[in-house]
């Protein structure tokens, strides 16, 4: 099993457990701590069987665990749900000694957290990733949140405890669901890890899964670790992410979809500006992964509406992330023509 740290300054804030078949030793891998009594364990009905299967382990070793289901997909990531999980725990008695653990896909993992960074203003959140996409992204690095009328706009910076990613479950997810979580992948790779980016040049969407996780978290890690409330390096990671958040909602597209369209976009921004040589090599290998290059028709004044509206806007105006070179990311501000290429290049009138 291989573990990853992170860290705030001096201090351990997180840590990652990553292995094969690990989710059935989910209380053997909880924090030790002896006046923990009762666990929720929040999850969707596509992942239930896992939920309940940790909820009963739980139960053998003399926790209370409860399932708390919340609806599949960006549909959790409402302050309803989030108003619904909490009636719950009222009801289970849930107190600050208690602990939260999330399992399934993004949405799953940010509600999760977000809930056990708010709840009695805070209770243990472990974290249970079984989507590629929620291993190498959402479920790592402390970023909590729900939607309202934009992305995650309404959260809270606040690590899981733990982050537990069982390879052999994320491995039984669809093609499709896969492809999203390698957009967000190969981002990692982009800014951060050559290697993993060659990897997926050998193997395309084959590429080896547990090394792809493990380097992707590692990249992840490294820049939480160093800037964990997002004042310099974490920007990096929305690399694709200014222009992805706006087509996945205004086109109601999955994230990695977007992200992969916004990719590409970036990649023009980056050759605009940074003087970025690899764009065409971007997205050809973009698309090669299965992933879209081009935006579905979606109406350009909503998106620029969407990009204002992101949390990546600023005193200078909306921020890109781009690459001078594969692995070496920048953080410019673009002028109206740069962006209006960008969006050019992605079929965005």
């Amino acid at each position: 099993m291989q573990r990853i740290v992170i860290t705030e300054g001096p201090d351990r804030v997180s840590e990652v457990l990553i292995g094969s078949g690990i989710v059935g030793d989910l209380p053997e891998l909880l924090p030790s701590r002896s006046d923990r009594q009762r666990v929720a364990v929040i999850t969707q009905p596509t992942v239930r069987e896992i939920a309940e299967r940790i909820a009963e382990s739980l139960q053998n070793r003399g926790l209370f665990g409860a399932v708390v289901p919340i609806p599949d997909g960006e549909a959790a990531k409402t302050l309803a749900t989030v108003e619904s999980a909490a009636l719950r725990l009222n009801d289970l008695g849930f107190s600050r000694r208690d602990t939260i653990v999330g399992v399934g896909g993004g949405a799953a993992t940010d509600l999760a957290g977000f809930l056990g960074a708010t709840y009695l203003r805070g209770v243990e959140c472990i974290v249970v990733p079984t989507t590629l996409l929620g291993a190498v992204d959402a479920a790592v690095g402390g970023k909590t949140g729900v939607n309202a009328g934009g992305k995650n706009l309404i959260g809270a910076f606040a690590h899981p405890t733990r982050v537990v990613i069982d390879v052999e479950a994320v491995r039984t997810i669809p093609l499709d669901m896969l492809r999203q979580g390698t957009a967000e992948a190969l981002k990692a790779g982009l800014i951060g890890d050559r290697e993993l980016v060659d990897l997926y040049r050998r193997y395309g969407i084959d590429a080896p899964l547990e090394e792809v996780i493990e380097r992707a978290v590692r990249v992840k890690a490294d820049v939480v670790s160093q800037d964990f409330r997002e004042g310099g390096v974490r920007a990096y990671l929305n690399y694709g992410h200014t222009v992805g958040h706006a087509v996945e909602i205004a086109a109601g597209v999955s994230h990695g979809e977007a992200v992969a369209i916004g990719m590409v976009a970036a990649g023009v921004v980056g050759e605009r500006t940074v003087g970025f040589t690899r764009r065409s090599e971007q997205e050809q290998l973009i698309a090669s992964l299965g992933l879209p290059v081009r935006s579905p028709s979606v109406d350009g004044a909503e998106i620029a509406r969407l990009m204002a509206l992101d949390k990546k806007r600023d005193d200078a105006g909306i921020r890109f992330v781009v690459l001078e070179d594969f692995g070496v990311p920048r953080v410019v501000h673009p002028d109206a023509a740069t962006v209006r290429a960008a969006l050019d290049a992605i079929g965005i009138d």
